[in-house]
Order: structure tokens, then C-alpha cells, then sequence
């Protein structure tokens, strides 16, 4: 039965588990891509305004789980360069979900049991999904299709030019963009809403 307590952990789940998976996910780019040389170098985590930007952290105000790892360029490039880029978020989850078990399995973490099986759960939800070859949104691959394609053909071959991640730059930009239209849109309804005769949509 779905009672009280299992409402406390499904909240815990989502504002702190997947929170924390999702981002542990991302640092495995983060990782992957100091190892490779990359340049400006972000996780986003979330989406819409931005609540602030620390180094390569930007933590935008809606919910969490539309993340994403950025950079503009790589110093190594190449075939396994972008293999290893893509198979880092899958490594970071599939080492640290091995270790947390290992460690309940030898009672040393006996504390917070059932927390840590919904961590180690949301682990390996993300692995499955990111090292299954599919394609998502818009034909983009999966990070298991990406590694896939590149170790077949060399390269990406979907929607996308680029054999890599999106760059930086170009986020930053569109994020601005967004930012000035969504002002203006807030603007337009102020003045719209304090005209006499506003009209209706």
C-alpha cells in the first residue's frame, strides 16, 4: 500500500536522489573531458532562468533532471577520444553504483539502508538507458548509440554535424536570446494587462 512513508521517500527521491545522480552523471564528463583538454567547460543543471554560475556549474530554476555537460573544443581528438567522452557518465554511475553496494553488502553502510537502494536504483535506471543503443529526441543518439556509431562509422550519423557535445558558447548564447524574449514577452503582458481594453489571446 502507498502510504505515508513511501510518499516521504518518492519526495526524497526526487529532490535529492535523482538530483545527486544527475549530477554525479555529468561529472563523469566533467572527468572525461579534463582528461581530453577541453575548453570552457559547464554542466547545466536544470532549466529556464539562471539561479547562479559557479566555475562550471550554471543551476537554472526548473526542476533538475533536464541537465546537460557542455564544451567548445578538445584538445584529443579522435574515434576513442569521443568514446571515452561518451562512455564517462555511464562508467561514473556503474563504478560508484558497485562501490555503494559493496559497501551495504559488507554492512558499512547500515545506516539509511533503504536511501541507499534507491540510490543505487536510480544508478543503474540511468546506465540502462544511456549504454542501450536508441535514438531519443529528434533522431539525437543516446550515449550507447553515439558509442556505437563512433566505433562502426567513425563519427555521429545523425541530425547532428558534430561528432561531440554541444558547444558552450553557442548554449550561452541561445540562453541570452531566450532570456531578452522572455522579458519582453513579460513586458508586453504588463503593458497589456494595464492598457484599458487589453486584448485577448
Amino acid at each position: 500500500m502507498f502510504g505515508l512513508r513511501e510518499l516521504f521517500f518518492l519526495v526524497i527521491s526526487a529532490f535529492i536522489i535523482l538530483p545527486i545522480v544527475v549530477f554525479l552523471r555529468e561529472l563523469g564528463y566533467v572527468i572525461a573531458a579534463g582528461i581530453l583538454g577541453a575548453t570552457n567547460i559547464r554542466i547545466t543543471l536544470g532549466s529556464g532562468p539562471r539561479l547562479f554560475k559557479s566555475g562550471v556549474l550554471d543551476v537554472r530554476r526548473h526542476y533538475h533532471i533536464y541537465s546537460w555537460f557542455s564544451y567548445d573544443t578538445l584538445k584529443r581528438t579522435g574515434k576513442f577520444a569521443y568514446v571515452f567522452l561518451y562512455i564517462s557518465p555511464i562508467m561514473i554511475n556503474v563504478l560508484l553504483g558497485i562501490t555503494i553496494n559493496a559497501l551495504l553488502y559488507y554492512d558499512v553502510l547500515q545506516s539509511y539502508e533503504r536511501f541507499w537502494h534507491q540510490f543505487i536504483f536510480y544508478i543503474f535506471y540511468f546506465v540502462l538507458f544511456d549504454i542501450l543503443p536508441m535514438k531519443m529526441v529528434y533522431g539525437r543518439p543516446n550515449n550507447g548509440m553515439a558509442i556505437y556509431q563512433m566505433l562502426r562509422y567513425g563519427k555521429r550519423v545523425d541530425t547532428n554535424k558534430e561528432p561531440f557535445l554541444p558547444s558552450t558558447t553557442d548554449i550561452e548564447k541561445r540562453y541570452l536570446k531566450d532570456m531578452e524574449a522572455l522579458e519582453r514577452d513579460k513586458k508586453a503582458l504588463e503593458n497589456n494587462g494595464n492598457s484599458p481594453n487589453p486584448k485577448n489571446d
